[in-house]
């Protein structure tokens, strides 16, 4: 199997691009080690926020463990429920999450549903945690997009611009994500076959370290508590309603031609302009 990835406009060859190592027999996925990788860093700033604005690190340390696993579980949930034609034959698979299948919004909306749950118990300030965590949250996100790049999948429709990435078709992760266009647009490179697509992965990694520019430039200058969760629901649900319109590998609404995601990400930005308009208006009435 070839193992390189080319960006041909871009003038750049990257050979032996593997997907991950052995430890003896064991296998080690890339994806795996970005995504904890990901994790450590986000859960680390998550402390020194928290510390920096007034929490005990040690109890905030047991918010992002609870939070984490519950967000692992409902990423999966997420992808289950509308790959479900797929895993309601095969409820073991549903469970093998080394095989793929976690949806970020699930992980975000299930994270959520824990933090407000875990401040009503601790009587923390929910939007002030919250400010405090997607922090972490985006952070992880700009590291994780790169495991997608190792495993040669979440790229876009056939594109030959500036930032188009060439990959072999027998390493794509998943041979349903290459559409007929890209078939039409074959480039063969010393016998080996490629499809033409969109880094997807590299857009949505760059916005959302854009986005986390902007929520660090913020957190000095807040006006109310949950301006910074709302920055990162408004400008993380516009990148992504962009860039799941490219995408290949949709999870659609059941019964429609609809991307759940794009949905989802739509009404989280309305949720967030909702949000800031409220409070800045409360803000001036004090």
């Amino acid at each position: 199997m070839d193992t390189s990835i080319i960006f041909p406009n871009l003038h750049i060859t990257l050979n032996n691009v593997g997907k991950g190592f052995y430890i003896g027999s064991f296998f080690v996925a890339f994806y795996g080690v970005i995504i904890a990788i990901g994790m450590l860093i986000g859960v680390s700033f998550i402390l020194k926020e928290a510390h920096r604005v007034g929490f005990d690190e040690d109890k905030f340390l047991d918010v992002c463990i609870i939070t984490i696993i519950t967000g692992v579980i409902g990423a999966r949930l997420y992808y289950v429920a509308f790959e479900w034609e797929y895993y309601k034959d095969n409820l073991l698979s549903a469970l093998n999450i080394r095989q793929g299948g976690l949806a970020i919004y699930g992980g975000v909306l299930a994270g959520i549903v824990c933090v407000a749950v875990l401040c009503k118990i601790k009587k923390y300030q929910f939007l002030k945690v919250m400010d405090v965590c997607f922090f972490g949250v985006i952070i992880g996100q700009i590291f994780g997009r790169w495991g997608n790049f190792f495993n040669r999948e979440v790229f876009g429709q056939y594109t030959d611009g500036l930032f188009a990435m060439l990959l072999p078709i027998n390493a794509v992760r998943s041979q349903n994500d290459i559409t007929a266009e890209m078939l039409k647009n074959i480039v063969s490179i010393n016998g080996v076959d490629y499809i033409s697509v969109h880094p997807t992965f590299l857009y949505e990694s760059l916005w959302n370290l854009g986005v986390l520019i902007i929520m660090l430039l913020m957190r000095k200058r807040k006006k109310f508590e949950g301006q910074i969760f709302c920055t990162y629901l408004i400008g993380y649900g516009i990148g992504r309603f962009w860039i799941e319109g490219i995408r290949t590998d949709q999870l659609k609404l059941w019964g429609t031609n609809l991307p759940v995601s794009q949905a989802v990400a739509a009404i989280l930005v309305v949720v967030g302009v909702a949000i800031v308009t409220y409070s800045l208006k409360s803000s001036k009435k004090n």
